[in-house]
């Protein structure tokens, strides 16, 4: 298990894709998982740095555990207390006219894992999305 102290701002973005794939890779991660696992990460990490801190800024931590054939990644941060999973998806029968702002990327990452849990826990949003890599 590995884990990444970092700064929650959009510029670090890289850092934080580069630090989870050096850790699918040596675990042989499938690509087709690899990249779904890059699509959340960038998704979760956006979120994290655009809405957590906000107006000041802030840390996260992100581990990356491979055990039992699947990816745990968990986010964890200090800013307001958000649980991504609440939120109703959105309907995506509608258009993009008529349906409501937000929430489309949260729904493609829970689509995209295998499993997603949220806990509120000492202060911090402790959001750990699961990939099945084989």
């Amino acid at each position: 298990m590995e884990k990444l102290n970092i700064k929650a701002a959009t510029d670090r973005l890289d850092d934080v894709i580069a630090f989870v794939v050096r850790q699918l890779e040596e675990a042989d991660c499938p690509m087709k998982a690899q990249m779904q696992i890059e699509l959340a990460v960038e998704e979760i990490f956006v979120n994290i740095a655009h809405y957590a801190y906000k107006p000041k800024e802030g840390m996260a931590d992100i581990t990356v555990d491979i055990r039992d054939g699947a990816a745990y990644i968990t986010f964890e941060d200090g800013g307001v207390p958000y649980d991504p999973l609440a939120k109703a998806d959105p309907d995506i029968t509608l258009s993009a006219d008529d349906r409501a702002v937000g929430g489309l990327g949260i729904f493609m990452v829970k689509k995209s894992m295998d499993d997603m849990k949220y806990e509120y826990r000492d202060s911090k949003n402790i959001l750990t999305l699961v990939k099945k890599l084989r």
